[in-house]
């Protein structure tokens, strides 16, 4: 896989993600990927939440690897 395709495929994962997020206040933007990391900034009242961790871990790092299975980690530069 191309990194631009990695890309694209950790995008497409965000918006599967996005209106759970939305719904609750907060969002989720991309900021680089990075030695199958992919980095990312929790924002609006994710950044506050005190289950953001669980978020990430459960519902985004999910998510992301259901589309690019080589990402080993997500983290949240907020954290």
């Amino acid at each position: 896989m191309t990194a631009q395709e990695l890309k694209s495929n950790v995008e497409k994962a965000l918006e599967e993600i996005r209106p759970f997020l939305q719904n609750d206040g907060g969002d989720i933007e991309l900021i680089s990927i990075e030695n199958n990391e992919v980095i990312v900034q929790l924002q609006g009242a994710c950044t506050s939440c005190s289950v953001n961790q669980m978020t990430l871990k459960s519902g985004v790092e999910m998510t992301i690897k259901k589309y690019a299975p080589q990402i080993e980690k997500v983290t949240n530069v907020g954290v």
